[in-house]
């Protein structure tokens, strides 16, 4: 970037600041938020990311299953989810489970990631049982599954604590926590559009117990909806705190909110613009956060390639059948290969590190 440019930025004394390492505060993020100086921000957080990862950027070889669309839960902004009996709905059972893992046994697959609905067509120990499950194909590989939501719901149906459901997952081979369900930290959202889930205390407080048991996960933020920038800020500052008190975060994941196919689908799409802007300032408060990840499956790959100067660290990986982003109309592939990740990530200038789901690496590809 010009030199030049950089003296003459209104954000050069906030540039000034996170470089002599002071964190972000509110003003500092709401600034940011309202700035449309992106090439500044992005500056920023790039040299924060350089600061912590290099240009080493991170991919795995990973797959996605998802065991069930049918859930109780109504929440507006959700285009996967089916009632009992809508078309569209579906319950996948071990056999169809064990069919999809041993379609791909010859891969060498790092991480099983595990999301779906709060069906009450299912017992409590099918969940139990997925694991187990995937275990027993894939003993080397690392298990991501299930969201602080679907914990607490599997405590309630079973009638035990969030800890004790923990404590029987990672007997069954539970390895990590995916970030979802976090959505936006705010109790005028959570009204207007996930009435049914978790309140923030309670997400955080469900990955709090996780850390304490030894289990990773990640962190997420739905934005581009009805959310305020002091919102989006407050957010990300609930986030700091925890990870400042567990260290237990592995990764940040902003996730934009697409609205085909959902009861606001009037809201516009999140912009290019939008996207950068979050994962770069996510990059900025987050400052405790080891990882910030662009979604290549929600961002698409040229988004994401280009995230990867705006502080982001990490695209992800193969997947596989993602369903949650497709059917709210994403267009983006449904899987990418090893060879397509290492070059998106050397086409943008950085260089590949394939890992494992605690950020391991396995293999290291020099650009």
């Amino acid at each position: 970037m010009d030199p030049l440019y950089i003296k003459n930025s209104s954000l050069i004394d906030l540039y000034d600041k996170i470089k002599s390492g002071e964190r972000a505060g509110f003003e500092d993020g709401l600034r940011l938020f309202h700035s449309n100086d992106l090439l500044m921000i992005g500056k920023i957080a790039d040299h924060l990311r350089r600061e912590r990862n290099g240009k080493d950027t991170y991919f795995t070889l990973n797959q996605h299953i998802n065991p069930t669309n049918i859930c109780r839960n109504s929440c507006l902004f959700c285009a996967f989810y089916r009632k009992e009996g809508q078309q569209g709905g579906y319950r996948l059972s071990l056999d169809q489970i064990r069919r999809k893992l041993l379609d791909r046994i010859q891969e060498d697959i790092h991480e099983i990631h595990i999301v779906g609905g709060l069906d009450d067509g299912l017992p409590y120990d099918y969940y139990i049982d997925v694991i187990r499950l995937v275990r027993e194909i894939r003993p080397k590989a690392h298990i991501k599954a299930y969201t602080a939501v679907e914990i607490a719901y599997l405590a309630e149906r079973s009638g035990k604590s969030w800890g004790s459901v923990l404590d029987e997952l990672i007997d069954a081979g539970l390895n990590t926590m995916p970030g979802g369900g976090a959505e936006m930290f705010s109790s005028r959202v959570k009204r207007k559009l996930f009435m049914d889930k978790l309140t923030a205390e309670e997400w955080l407080k469900i990955h709090a117990l996780a850390h304490e048991r030894g289990v990773h996960t990640n962190a997420t933020m739905l934005y581009g909806h009805i959310e305020t920038y002091e919102e989006r800020v407050m957010h990300l500052l609930r986030l700091r705190e925890a990870q400042d008190q567990s260290g237990g975060f592995l990764a940040y994941i902003p996730l934009a909110f697409h609205p085909e196919n959902t009861k606001l689908h009037k809201l516009p799409k999140a912009t290019g613009f939008d996207d950068l802007k979050n994962i770069a300032i996510g990059r900025i408060i987050l400052d405790n956060f080891p990882h910030i990840k662009a979604y290549w499956v929600m961002l698409g790959k040229k988004m994401a390639q280009i995230a990867l100067s705006f502080g982001a660290d990490d695209i992800d990986g193969s997947v596989v059948e993602e369903k949650i982003y497709h059917m709210a109309g994403s267009d983006s592939e449904q899987m990418l290969t090893r060879k397509q990740l290492i070059g998106l990530i050397t086409e943008s200038g950085f260089i590949p590190v394939e890992r494992d789901a605690l950020y391991n690496s396995v293999n290291r590809e020099v650009a």
